[in-house]
């Protein structure tokens, strides 16, 4: 049988709208520029907003805080491979079901071995039971908590564990909040409002159902994996096993029985087997060159494991050794440089190649349109790359 073949012209195209970077393709609102995308990347809480920027013409921080804290439309979940993404709402029950479950299941078996090792109780599994009833009654009757909170009116979370005895990096690990960390991934428990300004986490904790006003839906895993397959699909597609098992945090096992039900087809891509749905197979539309400067963690960079057909040979200079990826700027459905704030809070453009003077001009006034959106906000990355770094040295 012979293969659709998926160029990289084609992928590039694809890549333009659906993520809604290229500028005749901008997304509405904040919502349906998560939706575009699954979902937002939330672990630097910048990201988020700056993401929204990227994809959303004349946003605003109160655009998406609405979204986050009024009307609650997007939600904050502890997800694939351990992670904080911001949901459309509508998602949380694949998510939850699909990826969040699992992280759970896994986060609780670590907590409860921490337990005994630590002597705090001869049964881990009993004592976060305890910790869990005790949390879920203090979050009674739709009240917010910070972690601190919690722990100052709950003892039993008032303990910790050592670790590097001995060493110079040594301390102790506290529990609470990784007792949270598990009652997120199980969805009890949500980051609800935020008391710190939109660059910065300090959320308060509720219980989901009080936050979100009903139960998430319940869903098997094998549901949940393949609706979050089908999603991946229709905004990443086509991607190999690996790119969605890496995004998934999953095993090939769980992605190839959801590509099966979902009947996806097999192109080629250079040479790899990738896989498209069967009712997106219509080659892309052509799409005007384009450009986008877009965050650290941006979902875009962050999206496929196999990299090198968009990142080329920038990897060691844009993602750190945990495979965090840096601010980034693209052109033409490649990333062509790099954009930081200098000591006044000025944006940057890095040119990591020559890519035109077209790539160059369009580049540069988008950091200037950052720049003034950003006015005097200093954005520091979570997780700065080696580049960024050196810039920031000069």
């Amino acid at each position: 049988m012979v293969l659709r073949t998926v160029d990289l012209g084609e992928r590039r195209a694809r890549l333009a709208a659906r993520h809604r970077i290229s500028p005749a393709h901008r997304a509405p609102d904040a919502v349906e520029a998560a939706k575009s995308m699954v979902c937002l990347h939330g672990t630097d809480p910048a990201t988020v907003y700056l993401s929204a920027w990227s994809r959303v013409d004349d946003f605003s921080v109160a655009e998406l805080d609405d979204a986050l804290y009024t009307d609650r439309t997007l939600v904050k979940h502890l997800a694939m491979r351990r992670t904080v993404f911001v949901f459309p709402r509508a998602a949380l029950p694949a998510a939850q079901a699909g990826a969040s479950s699992r992280v759970a299941a896994a986060q609780r078996r670590s907590v409860i071995k921490d337990v005994e090792r630590a002597g705090l109780h001869q049964d881990g599994a009993q004592w976060l039971d305890e910790a869990t009833v005790e949390v879920l009654d203090a979050l009674a009757g739709g009240r917010e908590a910070t972690s601190s909170e919690l722990r100052s009116e709950i003892p039993i979370l008032d303990a910790s564990i050592d670790y590097g005895i001995g060493k110079s990096w040594g301390g102790k690990v506290p529990f609470a909040p990784r007792v949270m960390t598990v009652l997120s991934a199980s969805g009890e428990v949500v980051r609800a409002s935020n008391n710190g300004p939109w660059r910065i986490s300090r959320p308060n904790w509720a219980r989901t159902a009080a936050w979100l006003g009903e139960e998430v839906e319940a869903r098997s895993e094998a549901e949940g994996l393949r609706d979050l397959v089908e999603m991946w699909l229709r905004a990443f597609g086509p991607g190999t096993e690996a790119d969605i098992k890496w995004w998934l945090g999953s095993t090939f096992r769980g992605v190839r029985a959801a590509l099966t039900e979902l009947a996806a087809v097999e192109v080629d891509l250079d040479g790899r087997t990738g896989y498209l749905l069967p009712d997106d197979l219509d080659p892309a539309p052509a799409v005007e060159p384009w450009g986008a400067l877009l965050p650290s963690l941006d979902p875009t960079t962050m999206g496929w494991f196999e990299r090198e057909w968009y990142l080329g040979p920038y990897k060691q200079q844009l993602f750190d050794t945990n495979g965090n990826a840096g601010p980034t700027a693209w052109w033409d459905g490649r990333i062509v440089g790099t954009w930081w704030q200098d000591d006044d809070g000025a944006v940057r453009l890095h040119m990591l190649e020559d890519a035109g003077k077209d790539a160059e001009a369009f580049l540069t006034d988008e950091a200037a349109r950052l720049d003034q959106w950003l006015g005097s906000v200093r954005v520091m990355p979570r997780f700065p790359s080696p580049l960024a770094k050196t810039l920031a040295s000069r």
